[in-house]
């Protein structure tokens, strides 16, 4: 049950379902499945019969090339978002002993913080938290523009 979960909830399986329902319809058709026209119908059913193959003659190669890209489509940006990712990982893994070098330096070279209760002004006042006491800053940046 897992493994049809899987392949249902899988991105590429409705255009694979698609493009399998119309190899499958055309494969019928090449093997002897418009016998119906064969046998004595009646007219109606023969008519319908007829309507049906020809809607389904006309839609199902649109239908196949459509799920064919959007396949192709899918499978090359998967493919290019795993190459993208690897790059990545590869990237992070060579400049992370270079930040830990670097962390380290910053941390040697790095000026003693001033004690927050030297200056007055900037400490919360009774029934403030610290949080209000701190500048407010703008949101908005400049080129951008804002939702009304």
């Amino acid at each position: 049950m897992e493994t049809l979960k899987k392949i249902v909830s899988n991105q590429y399986f409705p255009a694979a379902a698609v493009l399998a329902a119309v190899v499958l319809f055309w494969a019928v058709g090449l093997l002897g499945g418009l016998s119906l026209l064969h046998n004595n119908q009646p007219p109606l059913t023969t008519l319908t019969w007829i309507l049906f193959v020809y809607g389904a003659a006309v839609l199902t190669p649109l239908a196949g090339a459509l799920a064919a890209v959007d396949l192709v489509r899918r499978w090359k940006r998967n493919r290019a978002a795993a190459a993208a990712y690897a790059a990545e990982e590869a990237y992070a893994v060579e400049e992370e002993p270079a930040v830990e070098e670097a962390q380290t330096a910053e941390a040697a070279h790095a000026e003693p913080v001033p004690d927050q209760q030297a200056s007055p002004a900037s400490a919360p006042r009774p029934g403030q938290n610290a949080t209000s006491a701190a500048p407010k800053k703008s949101v908005k940046q400049a080129g951008r523009k804002q939702a009304a």
